[in-house]
């Protein structure tokens, strides 16, 4: 499978396991990272190791359409197109109703929605030139919302809504379809052992994932879906029966 796909947020957790999977499997890999570099020049030096000039890195605030546009032409330059593009950047943090300021709201929506939508549009002629496909890494709490974070329950269901119009939009062309977390990594804020029982006490299969149960879910659907498009998959061990 040779494909040259831009992952971002790759730098760590599950973007890190996409980008190490996908590499696995032959693709070239193009890195985005916004604050973690360290992270992603590590991930860089390895997969370089494994095979020369099947990996670049770029850093962009994805809070500005000027550095999405660069990033955008970036990506497509490095090797002449992009076939697969992964929407898994993504802010994440608590704040009740009346906490919530112009600010938070302007971070979380364009991170977790604006980014997304724009990549998808700077690079949709590439994508349909390659008949690619979009993956973007939503939440199961989309469809419900989590409690004390409205604005990023927000803003993934608008992720997951722009999953399927984009599946219309950009049809028969690219494939666009969507991955849906359950507990696969704990919030990187502290987590009491208590609440971790109480969220795993409602997962049909009792325990968290790994992020390399996304991983899989992707390179499928990077791979072998080629009849699959405006889906989301939930990768949750069964949370969301319990909901």
């Amino acid at each position: 499978m040779k494909n040259n796909v831009l992952i971002t947020g790759a730098a760590k957790r599950i973007g890190a396991s996409c980008a190490r999977m996908l590499h696995q499997q032959g693709c070239n890999i193009f890195l985005h990272y916004r604050s973690s570099e360290q992270d992603a020049f590590q991930l860089f030096e390895e997969l370089s190791n494994i095979r020369a000039d099947s990996v670049k890195i770029m850093q962009a605030d994805l809070l500005k359409l000027d550095e999405i546009s660069k990033l955008a032409e970036q990506a497509e330059a490095a090797w002449g197109s992009i076939d697969i593009l992964i929407n898994n950047a993504s802010a994440f943090y608590p704040q009740s109703i009346q906490q919530v300021s112009e600010r938070d709201w302007d971070e979380l929506l364009s991170i977790n929605l604006k980014a997304p939508f724009f990549l998808s549009q700077k690079l949709s002629s590439t994508l349909i030139a390659t008949k690619g496909s979009i993956i973007n890494i939503i939440d199961i709490h989309a469809e419900r919302g989590l409690k004390g974070y409205p604005v990023y329950s927000i803003a993934k269901a608008g992720l997951a809504a722009m999953t399927k119009v984009l599946a219309k939009e950009l049809g028969p062309e690219v494939r666009v379809n969507g991955v849906s977390p359950g507990a696969i990594l704990w919030p990187e804020t502290e987590l009491s052992d208590q609440n971790k029982a109480e969220i795993l006490h409602r997962v049909a299969l009792n325990r968290n994932g790994e992020p390399d149960d996304i991983a899989k879910t992707v390179c499928f659907l990077a791979k072998d879906a080629s009849y699959i498009t405006g889906q989301i998959i939930a990768v949750d061990g069964g949370r969301t029966l319990f909901c």
